[in-house]
């Protein structure tokens, strides 16, 4: 780990116990902890496990900046499909059957969180990605 990510790590570490608690006491005896981590070279056991979610994070920006539609838009789309399916199922759906206009099938949720929790679980680790920077 080279100087400028362990100072990234740092302050990323740093503002996510600044986050996570509201005592400055014990938030201070946190970053303390992560830096004691950090002089110890604790932290640097962490970035083999690391390593594949950074790669898989450099496809993904590949990805999005390519030309192609077929690479860049996979995921617009599957937000779009999930957007609108949970639209149908929780406000469509339930509208269209109480005003007796027809029975609406309904959709499996289950698929469709799966769905929402993926992309939602990539958009936090593209929020940390910007943060890096």
């Amino acid at each position: 780990m080279d100087a400028q990510q362990t100072a990234a790590l740092l302050d990323l570490l740093g503002r996510l116990a600044d986050r996570a608690w509201n005592d400055p006491a014990k938030r201070g005896e946190i970053q303390a902890e992560l830096l004691r981590m950090l002089q110890a070279g604790e932290l640097q056991t962490l970035e083999p496990q690391l390593a594949p979610q950074s790669q898989m994070a450099d496809l993904s920006r590949q990805d999005a900046l390519s030309d192609s539609l077929f690479k860049s838009g996979w995921r617009p789309y599957c937000g779009w499909v999930c957007g609108v399916g949970l639209s149908y199922q929780f406000l469509l759906r339930p509208l269209l059957n109480g005003l007796a206009l027809g029975n609406f099938p309904s959709l499996e949720v289950d698929t469709l969180m799966t769905l929402l929790f993926g992309i939602l679980g990539l958009g936090v680790y593209r929020t940390i990605e910007k943060v890096r920077r």
